[in-house]
């Protein structure tokens, strides 16, 4: 694994980035957990009285729509433009994006307000997102995706980095592409396991000057800890606090010696 990827992990756990996470309901102890363990710090505030102030006190910014309401809607747009005022990255996670009308529209309307730094999703939420055929059903997506031309459409379309998440997880700002193929199937079977990585992706972006390298470098490490953590695990329940405990004890070393990852400069055979 390149040198200066190895190096984000240990630049996050020493300065401590603080992350404003505007959130699903599902997830948010999870997250904040998975925040400590990494070495981060998170911050949750939905009211639109104070998302704004929060997010300019922040280091980076999650956008989650998993469990929207109008309310919470007002406070995403008013803390976007709050980061994009002191210039810390927003990281758009689209959970559900295509389920329902209302759903769409708030994305839109999110990408639209707001300057976004990375969008995370699956390859149907992406594949919504930028107007590719897809099917969402509830937060999940269906069909076969190929998660390398799902990513560079939606990035040409969108115009900003993408992370398409899956089997093999994909990274592309239209120049450069990473793909990780690091993780275990245990991911799936806890509910909040992708929306700890935006937060986490987020963290990173604090962190790294390069979007996709510092994309990266969080996927890869958060993999790396699922599969350590996966190994002591003995079903669903056992992996999600073993995850925890991997999250904080998964060394740069460790994922330097497991990483999986090729990189694509875009244009080049």
């Amino acid at each position: 694994m390149n040198m200066s990827l190895t190096t984000l992990i240990n630049d996050v756990r020493r300065k401590n980035p603080l992350v404003h996470n505007i959130t699903n309901q599902v997830v948010i102890n999870f997250t904040a957990n998975g925040l400590y363990a990494l070495g981060a710090s998170p911050v949750m505030a939905n009211a639109i009285e104070e998302a704004g102030d929060m997010a300019g006190n922040a280091d980076a910014l999650l956008l989650n729509i998993g469990t929207l309401t109008s309310d919470q809607v007002d406070a995403m747009i008013e803390a976007g433009k709050a980061a994009n005022a002191k210039g810390i990255p927003v990281v758009f996670d689209p959970v559900g994006v295509g389920a329902t009308p209302f759903r769409n529209q708030v994305a839109s309307q999110i990408l639209n307000e707001v300057k976004i730094t990375l969008v995370r999703g699956n390859a149907g939420e992406i594949s919504q997102l930028a107007g590719l055929e897809a099917q969402v059903r509830g937060v999940d997506s269906s069909g076969s995706f190929d998660n390398k031309s799902i990513a560079r459409q939606a990035e040409q379309t969108l115009g900003i980095p993408v992370l398409v998440t899956g089997e093999k997880d994909v990274i592309t700002d239209g120049k450069a592409l990473f793909e990780v193929s690091n993780g275990t199937q245990l991911l799936t079977k806890v509910t909040g396991t992708g929306c700890l990585l935006g937060a986490v992706i987020a963290a990173f972006l604090a962190t790294g000057e390069d979007i996709v390298k510092s994309a990266t470098a969080a996927v890869v490490y958060y993999n790396v800890a699922a599969e350590k953590a996966a190994q002591q695990a003995k079903g669903p329940g056992s992996f999600q606090l073993a995850f925890l405990d991997a999250l904080a004890s998964t060394t740069s070393e460790d994922v330097s010696r497991h990483a999986k990852i090729k990189h694509h400069i875009l244009g080049e055979g």
